[in-house]
């Protein structure tokens, strides 16, 4: 499970160092690929063949599923990190997050999510008083 918040910063050459905490989890290949609200996902790479499995599970007459499945297969791109844990985030990935030098790397659950630093407290700013109406809808009988 990912957990924590980390501020790594983007070199010239677009890459980004994985947080130690997740290097073990994600040293056997990632999926980077666009996320909702200007995000981006990293999957480990069986956590991305189970979530493919799962669309793919969905009729093709699902309209949602097949365009959610462009989207998110189209967008998607495979590497191993290299041995400082380092992974490289493609032009049109960090264009559609608008990444820049500073960085805010999340975890979330079975994925690890990256930010631009200005999007990430933009949006915990805007959502602090939604999360706290949230809880009971999203956890059937509370915490």
């Amino acid at each position: 499970m990912f957990l924590g918040t980390h501020t790594p910063r983007l070199d010239e050459k677009g890459r980004l160092i994985l947080p130690a905490k997740f290097r073990d989890e994600l040293a056997g290949g990632v999926v980077v690929t666009k996320g909702q609200e200007r995000c981006l996902y990293v999957f480990p790479t069986p956590e991305f063949q189970r979530i493919a499995e799962q669309l793919r599970a969905q009729p093709m007459t699902h309209k949602a599923a097949r365009a959610y499945s462009r989207v998110f297969f189209a967008s998607a791109h495979d590497e191993v990190p290299d041995k400082q844990g380092r992974v490289t985030i493609p032009a049109h990935l960090r264009a559609y997050a608008a990444l820049d030098r500073e960085l805010v790397v999340i975890g979330a659950s079975t994925r690890v999510e990256i930010w631009d630093k200005v999007a990430w407290e933009t949006y915990l700013a805007d959502s602090e008083d939604d999360f706290a109406d949230i809880e009971e809808g999203v956890l059937p009988g509370g915490l």
